[in-house]
């Protein structure tokens, strides 16, 4: 497309010799021209020629002067550059010119060598500005989309709580809190049956945008095969199959997946590579769970998972978490750690599963300080409270 100059000058014979001048340059397709006779002419010439490019104009011109116009201009928020032309010396005009907006200026009589050297560079500079506005444009509508894939990841995830009001037999609560717009962490918790809670913490790898969508397969992947009434073992390893049938980008995740059994406190679970949980014991132990030495999912076709149990007393809890929680760090670089996180849900025992995870989150986010937070941090704490409760 040729650069469209529009030329506001009172005087007749300029059009002309413009024309004259720069004949080879609209032959070839480089420049168009638009002309206009004062600022009143030009702003209704700008209203009918959408792609003006460059305005050069005038300073004396009568019914409206250059001066104005640049004014005027400023006001249309035009992404376009103008040139002044100005007698020579008048600097006081010029320097008006230039605060105004002007992005350069010309001396008469015009000298046609300097003006097309004047034109190119600041047409070199306007697509510098258009390019840095498309540009930013662009980051807009992505930062608009990530926002709306934050608000899509959160609302596939449990958020009422409490999620059953009308159980007594257990509590339930969980957060994440995603490192960027979109995160690779994932909780879920679902009733199998009346009697049968299902747990889910998991952790992609990776970050962003392409974590955020192997979680939702992850999730959803996992929701369904737990459904259709498989135990911990076979659950994570019919998804991991499913995961590295098409699994081009090479990713994996880290899931602990566990059943509760409401009546009696009983924890049938798999770990596939994920941080073992802690289980708030009656006498004020944080107590890890023992692993079962799996791998994660997504990496291996036909692995074999492994499935343990354990018991919940009364008034007992269990705590799944992901490493941003233990590997948060501060200024210095010290992680918040396993010793750390133990101590702590050994001071938080007896508290609502709310309470722990409110209180853990707390003490990462102390700990970090100003230090951005580089991982997602997610938690989940459920207390069984008995068939008594």
């Amino acid at each position: 497309m040729p650069v469209k100059i529009l030329v506001v000058d009172d005087e007749p014979d300029l059009e002309l010799l413009v024309r004259q001048k720069f004949r080879r340059h609209i032959r070839e397709g480089q420049f168009s021209f638009v002309f206009a006779h004062n600022g009143v002419d030009a702003l209704q010439k700008l209203h009918d020629e959408h792609d003006v490019d460059l305005v050069l104009t005038d300073i004396n011109m009568p019914e409206m002067d250059g001066l104005t116009l640049l004014v005027k201009l400023n006001e249309l928020n035009l992404l376009l550059k103008a040139v002044i032309v100005s007698a020579y010396g008048d600097m006081e005009n010029i320097r008006t010119a230039m605060n105004r907006g002007a992005a350069d200026f010309l001396t008469k009589p015009i000298d046609f060598q300097d003006m097309e050297i004047t034109v190119n560079k600041t047409v070199q500079q306007l697509q510098t500005l258009r390019e840095a506005v498309r540009e930013h444009d662009q980051l807009v509508s992505i930062r608009h989309e990530l926002d709306i894939a934050s608000e899509i990841q959160q609302s596939i995830l449990p958020s009422t709580f409490p999620p059953y009001p009308e159980r007594r037999d257990f509590e339930i609560f969980a957060e994440m809190l995603p490192a960027r717009e979109v995160g690779g962490d994932f909780y879920d918790f679902f009733l199998i049956d009346d009697n049968h809670l299902a747990l889910v913490i998991g952790d992609v790898s990776g970050k962003g945008v392409p974590a955020a969508l192997f979680m939702a397969v992850t999730r959803t992947l996992l929701k369904s095969t737990a459904l259709a009434g498989r135990s911990p073992a076979q659950c994570l390893q019919r998804v991991n199959n499913l995961l590295c049938l098409e699994n081009a980008s090479e990713m994996f995740v880290t899931v602990f997946y566990g059943i509760l059994d409401t009546r009696t406190g009983n924890l049938a679970y798999s770990n596939g590579g994920h941080n073992p949980p802690y289980v708030l014991r009656s006498d004020g132990r944080a107590e890890l769970l023992a692993g079962t030495g799996d791998m994660v999912l997504g990496a291996l076709e036909q692995s074999a998972y492994r499935e343990k149990t354990a018991t919940l007393g009364a008034g007992e809890a269990i705590f799944l978490y992901t490493d941003g929680v233990t590997e948060a760090m501060d200024a210095a670089g010290t992680l918040f750690s396993d010793q750390r996180l133990a101590a702590l849900l050994g001071e938080v025992n007896a508290a609502t599963p709310e309470q722990v995870i409110r209180g853990v989150v707390e003490s990462v986010k102390r700990h970090s300080g100003e230090t951005p937070q580089s991982d997602d941090i997610t938690a989940l704490a459920v207390r069984y409270r008995g068939q008594a409760a």
